[in-house]
């Protein structure tokens, strides 16, 4: 499911709680009847859906207001284990900035979105290799604890293979499971600079004596 091809169009957007980055891993559980016909139509055209944070309102219910930065999802696997529940794994691709917003009947939104230029991301530099070697460490050790928990059963949150010289990879996967706030993730999503926003995961990592 590769991105559009144009550099603005309407997407369906996903409001959540939730921050996605480029390269990361999403899983869903949707219940609702509006994201299910979502899901429905974006796997028909093979088109990928926008994942935003909700600035205001609530995830079910009437349509929520986005932030104005977001994340495509791409969908990798779906399954439905019981009637009226649909589990999707979804990736991170590339990001967006909304342009317009518009509410359907069933209470979807759709948004006219302008997509966002790669980001330089290049090596790790010889600053930030603290930060690699860090994260690889906290990947193994969530990869293991989850073999154990669940067997053949586990999945890992990450994609493979593992980036770890590659800054914007890097970066993105600390931004999603450091414990910050919501808020916090998504101005981190919101810069173009990959390396600066490895630059701010380091300077968190050695305030907190990670590195």
């Amino acid at each position: 499911m590769a991105p559009p091809s144009s550099q603005e169009h309407w997407i369906s957007l996903f409001p959540l709680n939730t921050v996605l980055f480029p390269g990361g891993v999403l899983p869903l559980r949707i219940f609702e009847t509006r994201y299910m016909d979502m899901v429905r139509d974006c796997m028909k055209t093979g088109q990928a859906f926008g994942v935003v944070r909700i600035k205001a309102g609530s995830e079910v219910g009437q349509a929520a207001e986005p932030d104005t930065i977001g994340c495509l999802a791409h969908i990798v696997e779906w399954d439905m284990p019981e009637m009226g529940v649909l589990l999707l794994r979804t990736n991170g691709g590339q990001r967006f900035r909304i342009l317009e917003t518009r509410v359907l009947k069933d209470q979807r939104l759709e948004a006219r979105v302008q997509m966002l230029d790669e980001e330089a991301t290049g090596s790790i530099s010889q600053a930030h290799v603290a930060c690699a070697s860090a994260l690889k460490n906290v990947m193994d050790e969530i990869n293991q604890k989850g073999r154990e928990a669940a067997g053949d059963d586990f999945v890992s949150p990450f994609q493979e293979p593992a980036r770890l010289d590659d800054a914007g990879w890097v970066a993105n996967r600390w931004c999603e499971i450091l414990p910050v706030p919501l808020l916090a993730k998504q101005k981190l999503l919101e810069l173009d600079d990959a390396q600066g926003r490895l630059t701010i995961v380091h300077q968190y990592l050695q305030q907190h004596k990670i590195i």
